[in-house]
Formats: C-alpha cells, sequence, structure tokens
C-alpha cells in the first residue's frame, strides 16, 4: 500500500476502482511528467450518489452534501490517476484542480464546495497536494450531477 493510500486509510477512506467512461474517453492520460485526469462525477459503486443543483431550499443539494460529493470526485480522480501510474507515491505534486458546480442561478459558494476535492488531495498528497484551483458554477452537468472534478498531476519516473 502506497503512502498515499495509508494516508486516506488513516482518515477512513481508501482509493475505489476507476469509475468506466461515461462515453467516449479515457480516465486519464498520462503525458511526460503530467497525468491529466476526464472529468470525475460523484460515482460509487456503479451509481451517482446524487443530482441535481446545488443551491440552498427545497429540492436543491445543499453546498454541504456537494462538498462531500466533491471529495468523492477527488477520490475518482485519484483512482484514475493511479489507473496510469500505477503507485501513488510518484505523484509530486498537485498541479491544478478544476471542480464544476451544477449551480441554482441564486448560488455563488462554488469555492466552498469544490474545498471538498482540495482538502481531499491536501489529506492525500500532503505538501504535494498544494494546487492552483478553479471553481466554476455551470448550468448543468453529465447526468445530472451537482459536480464534477478534473485534476492534473506530476510524476516522478519510475524507480
Amino acid at each position: 500500500m502506497s503512502a498515499v493510500e495509508e494516508r486516506l486509510a488513516q482518515a477512513g477512506l481508501s482509493v475505489p476502482e476507476v469509475a468506466a467512461p461515461v462515453a467516449a474517453y479515457v480516465p486519464a492520460l498520462q503525458e511526460g511528467d503530467l497525468v491529466f485526469t476526464s472529468g470525475q462525477l460523484p460515482l460509487a459503486d456503479g451509481g451517482l450518489l446524487a443530482t441535481g443543483k446545488v443551491g440552498e431550499g427545497d429540492g436543491l443539494v445543499s453546498p454541504d452534501r456537494a462538498k462531500e460529493l466533491a471529495q468523492v470526485c477527488a477520490l475518482n480522480a485519484i483512482a484514475a490517476v493511479k489507473s496510469v501510474v500505477g503507485d501513488l507515491d510518484r505523484v509530486s505534486r498537485v498541479v491544478k484542480v478544476v471542480g464544476f458546480v451544477a449551480s441554482d442561478p441564486a448560488f455563488t459558494g462554488q469555492p466552498g464546495v469544490v474545498n471538498g476535492a482540495s482538502e481531499l488531495l491536501g489529506t492525500a498528497f500532503g505538501d504535494a497536494g498544494v494546487h492552483a484551483r478553479s471553481a466554476v458554477g455551470v448550468a448543468s452537468l453529465p447526468l445530472d450531477a451537482p459536480v464534477e472534478v478534473e485534476i492534473v498531476v506530476s510524476v516522478r519516473a519510475d524507480a
């Protein structure tokens, strides 16, 4: 087990199996020393954990729940990276995170939602998990997901 997976286990989390693509793409791709993930949805056990827009009020996904879902997206992104590099300890830095939040028109708390992914990456990778980031509100996401996260990481060559 990698040190990254041990840190996640200490937080009560584990790296899932890589989520199957829902369209014509691969979960992650390495180019040089960078690994780019496709956007990862809050999928677990083959299903979406929630659907709908994020905001305050009846019929909306709460910001707190959306933050939890962003964490699931980040775990799925880590799984996608692992599917390409094998050993997560090869990750030398999380370079960039982009989080998309399907937002009610009045909702402006996208950065707080995407913190779920950022905080999880910090837990997993420590100082190497500090990254640049964008948190973007959008009208809708695939499968009516409330949140989607993609990451870029740099990796060391095989030892």
